[in-house]
């Protein structure tokens, strides 16, 4: 288990400032926070490459920000996406005048957090692209292999794109030669035993005595699968034959394959070279011939004891990059063609070092600025609702650190067992940034946006990205001169509802939060135009999103992390949907709204 900490919320920010103070020859952490970058810039604009997730995958994703390697990664808290705002304040300070690729495995937070920051950038004239690694073969079948989430393999896709962006290549070629190394990247890993998120007491999955988990998640979700523990040759057969049926079509005459064994952070080095002996003669045997395999921990999973394998069929350019130096903290290849440019001090570091940067950007302005300008300032009754829904605040917050080890548990039966913590995060950042506004006597729509944002940001993850979405959005339909009356309560739940829905892209069914916002917003709306009371009205709403959220039991889920193990979900509630009816509820009985 994980021994070693001071504050577990705050694991994450410790782990990158010794990090930072270990390696200051190739490494700095970001001004803005949420990550490191290059501890120089480049003495000329190229793509900036920057890898990102969560934290706990060692030495993946800040490990290999260095030469030849990544320009700088976007750190999340463990086994959590990054938020928006990690992203786009590690980039602007990344980026050199040729643009940014963000790179990150397949999940729905990644995918929705980076977006968010690459249209954010493209917004302020810094051309910005996403790409999601793809290359899991057990998380889904070879017809959904978009639906695939990316494990081990996106070690090389990272290194080839990298090396490509390194050479100078364009961001349309850098994005061309990531998706040429992930459509050939083929991985398959096993688990012998679960991990623990620091200051926990248990592991978030167990495997049963002599069995192994097939198909393993890097962020503690278990496998698809259970099997009997076998020898090192008989796991050889079964990763090199699993990955050998997924031979990529456009690879069919490309012999030369790049090859990871990794480690998932407790299978010893002895093991996993025991495990190569077998690998590599199968391979071998099969007409492969293996360039510049890598034996070791490259992605990890806390303290998973477990392995991965991984495939990538090479052409003519592809095995360039692969075997193009690098120089970073936990991989080094070759040697650099010339010293990199050395900075004096942190402080000459700044953006303006590179000339070509920012010249096109259009003046955007980040959410909170824009809620603080056009929302105003409270006067009267709305002082009022400022109080309610600082209370609303408190009452959730009280409530989310008492359920967060059992939202955990619920999280890690298909899922990474992050969700109580980051709700935690969450809620703390909106409760601190709620009373700051009310303090400043700012308007409803104002302390709302702000409280959103500071979810989000704080808590990165799917969920903070929705929560933050859908209280900006609720806050944009409360007036700014008075207490907002039921007609605006109702136009604010559907603001809500539409945000996260358009952002998440889930539907009721898909076992998320929305099969408990949905039909808490349908009942508040019903009993509002019946001529309830808001307070009545919220009340029996509340209630339908806690009998809502009971019943995703009884559903597989379709979207995020979970979707891969979705018949071990069934029988367990979405923990989305259950913290957000658990926090309604709880607003309900204990700061009612008045009309």
């Amino acid at each position: 288990m994980t021994r070693i900490f001071n504050d577990p919320s705050r694991f994450t920010d410790d782990m990158v400032k010794g990090f930072t103070a270990a390696h200051p020859e190739h490494v700095r952490a970001a001004p803005g926070g949420g990550g490191v970058v290059r501890a120089a810039r480049p003495a000329t604009p190229k793509v900036a490459v920057l890898t990102g997730g969560g934290s706990g995958h060692y030495p993946a994703f800040c490990g290999v920000v260095g030469e030849g390697f990544a320009d700088g990664s976007v750190i999340g808290n463990v086994f959590t996406s990054p938020s928006a705002a990690q992203a786009h304040s590690v980039a602007t300070e990344a980026e050199s005048g040729a643009g940014v690729l963000f790179m990150f495995g397949n999940y729905a937070g990644d995918v929705m957090n980076f977006g968010q920051a690459a249209q954010r950038l493209t917004d302020e004239g810094i051309p910005a692209r996403c790409f999601a690694v793809t290359d899991d073969v057990a998380s889904a079948p070879a017809a959904d292999a978009a639906k695939r989430r990316g494990i081990a393999g996106g070690f090389t896709v990272y290194k080839t794109a990298s090396a490509a962006a390194e050479e100078g290549a364009s961001l349309d070629d850098v994005v061309r030669v990531a998706a040429r190394t992930n459509a050939r990247t083929r991985s398959l890993g096993v688990a012998f035993a679960g991990c623990t998120l620091p200051g926990q007491r248990e592991p978030l999955f167990t495997v049963p005595e002599g069995k192994l988990g097939l198909g393993l998640g890097i962020h503690g979700e278990p496998g698809v699968s259970e099997s009997a523990l076998a020898t090192a040759d008989e796991l050889a057969g079964t990763l090199v034959e699993g990955l050998l049926a997924e031979r990529p079509a456009e690879a069919a005459d490309d012999n030369r394959v790049a090859v990871l064994l990794n480690g998932l952070g407790s299978t010893k080095y002895e093991e996993l070279y025991v495990l190569w002996a077998s690998v590599a003669k199968r391979l071998a045997d099969a007409g492969l011939d293996l360039v510049r395999p890598e034996v070791g921990e490259l992605v990890t999973s806390l303290d998973m004891a477990g392995c991965s394998l991984t495939l990538t069929w090479l052409d003519e350019e592809l095995e360039r990059l692969w075997l193009a130096p690098a120089d970073t903290p936990a991989f080094r290849r070759g040697r650099m063609s010339a010293p990199q440019t050395a900075q004096t001090a942190p402080e000459a570091q700044t953006r303006e070092a590179a000339p070509a940067r920012r010249t096109a950007r259009t003046g955007g302005s980040t959410p909170s600025s824009d809620a603080a300008r056009g929302s105003g300032t409270a006067t009267g009754a709305a002082l009022t609702t400022l109080a309610t829904v600082v209370e609303a605040f408190r009452a959730a917050h009280t409530l989310l650190h008492d359920q967060e080890e059992v939202l955990g548990r619920l999280d890690a039966v298909a899922g990474d067992g992050d969700h109580g913590r980051g709700m935690c995060k969450g809620v703390d950042a909106a409760l601190a940034a709620a009373e700051q506004q009310r303090e400043r006597g700012a308007a409803p729509a104002a302390l709302l946006g702000a409280a959103g944002d500071a979810w989000a940001a704080e808590a990165g993850g799917t969920s903070g990205a929705l929560w933050g979405a859908g209280l900006r959005a609720f806050g944009s339909a409360l007036p700014a001169d008075r207490a907002p009356e039921p007609a605006a309560l109702v136009a604010g739940a559907r603001a809500a509802l539409e945000a996260v829905t358009s952002l998440g892209k889930a539907e009721p069914g898909d076992k998320t939060l929305v099969d408990a916002l949905a039909p808490f917003v349908t009942a508040f709306a019903e009993r509002t135009d019946a001529g309830a009371s808001s307070a009545e009205s919220f009340a029996a709403a509340a209630e339908t999103a806690r009998t809502a959220a009971e019943a995703t039991a009884e559903l597989r889920p379709k979207l995020g992390r979970a979707r891969p193990l979705a018949e071990r979900s069934l029988g367990t509630p979405d923990p989305g949907a259950t913290s957000l009816a658990m926090v309604l509820t709880e607003v309900s009985a204990t700061t009612p709204l008045s009309d």
